[in-house]
């Protein structure tokens, strides 16, 4: 109900304007004017929106607040088009205004819905460009769970951005450079150097196990160490047999990278650590040159402001090191930059958001108090982290595998889809009902991989979470399988024969409603605009899994209290339109949480 309001907004301040004219005229003067304060209602006995700016307002006008509120209110009613809105307004306790819309106008709001594909939620007019970095595995290591909470928090991010009417640039900044790779291309020239002279020659196999070995050998092998740094000078320096080498890694990893993206339906466009290696001088140049850079103990920094170690002193940014290296802050200095369009080619983004683990909060907090400090952020511009916690057992230990190796995400998937179809097995035994395998496998991938993904999406994601096969597989609660029933269970009303098409592109009848269920289900379905609006400034996913639950309930409330399709009209054709609308908004809904749905389970 963004747009009603708005207008109650705008009709609320013209009505405190009118009734205080001298407080309206030097509130303008201070800032943007008087305050309606106006929010949603508490509880629904309260109206559909509650105004609290008369309480503000006492100590200014020396009058209490109920007192404000009635010369308010008395405003209002004499405002034809605010009656044309609302029933008469009600104040409680020492000055609240509450605020009912009329059945009417919330009846012609679903109607409008009805036939509008984006259910209410406006487009930006001109979406400003937004980076969305996100998933981000290394190179030579495989995708584990750790990178789940990133990879399908990002995606969702994005595509409530993207559907929001943002250009958004999705990008994978994957660890395709730094000095892990002399040790990993030394290995792959002594144990596969057939790999440098013939086009897929030789299958690096399990990848994990290839870091592990090279990694062994660089632990306790001084020789292949000293050969591994030469490696790295090598590699940065540009010599083509290093680069073949390092590129042949890069490839493997992105071909297996990209079978769990497919199967998540995540897109992603990969800009690794190694494509920021030409704009590493021009940081250190653009902080030299803004009097940031400090030299200290031979590495060239920037001390944070505020910011203080234990020794009372304040911590720095290390940008170039000693021997005239560089570090992830380096490139992570270089692609803030890069993103904003301090580069000429670059992104020129308007807000860039960066989705880690709660453990890299400091690192980019530092960052972006140098990038900021730097000028590379515009006025305009939003720098944002986005932090989650630890994926954990259900023993509230960080998940891992009974051999106590970190669990792989595609071993996870697995596993969540072979439950899935164990459970849907049970199921259609029990009722009896006989299924061919395409369904089957249909349905239980559909439902495994979206419980794994709701799970995770419909936690707070700063918070650690528990992760439990039975609880996210579960048919009742906040769990993806209860969501994709109830998409489920209106499409059996189209298919005994209301016809939900035909609601959807009526609109010549006005919409009726009498029953409680009906206009508890109306007022829960105008909510998603504003749910989406909260979701793309606060860029927290389980507020619209909250909302989608709290539909589901009220939707099942309603299906089961009230007749659908034996009803008389217009009561059987407007409960159809509310059965319509409540599809098409759990299906839109869970599209922008990457979760698509079924007609049947």
């Amino acid at each position: 109900m963004l747009r009603i309001a708005e207008t109650l907004e705008s009709q609320l301040r013209a009505a405190m304007e009118r009734a205080f004219p001298d407080a309206a005229a030097a509130a303008r003067q201070a800032g943007p004017g008087l305050d309606p304060q106006l929010a949603p209602a508490s509880k629904p006995e309260f109206g559909d929106f509650q105004a609290n700016g008369a309480l503000p307002l006492a100590k200014p006008l020396g009058q209490p607040p109920r007192k404000i509120a009635e010369a308010v209110v008395e405003q209002l009613k004499a405002d034809p088009a605010f009656n044309a809105l609302c029933q008469d307004p009600q104040i409680a306790g020492p000055g609240f205004i509450n605020l009912t819309l009329k059945p009417e106008r919330l009846a012609a709001e679903v109607q409008v819905r009805l036939g509008d594909q984006r259910l209410g939620v406006p487009a930006v007019e001109q979406g400003a460009p937004v980076v969305v970095d996100f998933s981000s595995p290394n190179i030579a290591k495989e995708m584990h769970v750790g990178h789940l909470r990133s990879t399908i928090i990002g995606d969702s991010l994005a595509r409530v951005l993207e559907f929001r009417g943002h250009p958004v640039l999705r990008l994978n900044h994957v660890g395709d450079w730094g000095t892990q790779f002399g040790m990993l291309i030394t290995h792959l020239k002594q144990v596969a150097p057939e790999a440098l002279n013939t086009a897929d020659a030789v299958d690096l196999g399990d990848l994990v196990a290839f870091y592990r070995q090279a990694k062994q050998r660089f632990d306790e092998d001084e020789t292949f160490q000293t050969t591994s740094r030469e490696e790295v000078v090598k590699l940065q320096g540009g010599d083509p047999v290093s680069l073949k080498a390092w590129g042949l890694l890069c490839d493997q990893s992105r071909r297996e990278f990209q079978k769990i993206y497919d199967r998540l339906d995540i897109r992603l466009s990969e800009r690794g650590e190694s494509f920021y290696n030409p704009y590493l001088e021009r940081v250190v140049a653009d902080l030299d040159a803004a009097g940031l850079l400090v030299v200290d103990d031979g590495a060239r920094c920037v001390f944070l402001e505020g910011v203080s170690g234990k020794d009372g002193k304040p911590l720095p940014v290390i940008v170039q090191k000693s021997d005239g290296g560089f570090n992830y802050a380096t490139t992570d200095l270089a692609a803030i930059r890069y993103r904003f369009g301090a580069d000429p080619e670059g992104d020129a983004a308007r807000r860039v958001i960066y989705v880690t683990d709660a453990g890299q909060a400091n690192h980019f907090a530092g960052v972006f108090q140098v990038a900021r400090r730097a000028g590379w952020v515009p006025e305009d511009g939003r720098l944002e982290h986005v932090p989650f916690g630890l994926v954990q057992g259900e023993d509230g230990k960080k998940l891992k595998t009974r051999a106590g190796d970190t669990v792989r995400l595609r071993d996870l998937l697995d596993e969540a889809v072979e439950r899935a179809e164990a459970d849907l097995r049970r199921r259609l035994e029990e009722e009896g009902r006989s299924e061919d395998e395409a369904f089957i496998q249909q349905v239980a991938t559909t439902v495994g991989l979206a419980a794994v993904k709701y799970a995770d999406l419909s936690q707070n994601r700063i918070t650690n979470y528990q992760f439990s096969f039975d609880r996210m597989l579960a048919l009742q609660g906040n769990t993806a399988p209860y969501l994709l029933y109830a998409v489920v269970r209106i499409a059996g009303i189209a298919r005994k024969g209301g016809d939900l098409e035909a609601v959807a592109s009526a609109g010549s009848e006005p919409l009726r409603f009498a029953e409680p269920q009906e206009w508890a289900l109306v007022r829960e379905l105008l909510k998603f605009d504003a749910v989406i609006a909260e979701v793309e400034e606060e860029l927290l996913p389980n507020r619209l899994c909250t909302y989608l639950f709290e539909l589901s309930q009220v939707f099942n409330r309603f299906y089961d209290q009230v007749s659908v399709l034996k009803a008389e009209e217009p009561a059987r054709s407007s409960r159809l339109a509310l059965c319509r609308l409540t599809a098409d908004t759990l299906k839109l809904g869970l599209g922008l949480l990457g979760i698509p749905t079924l007609e049947r389970m």
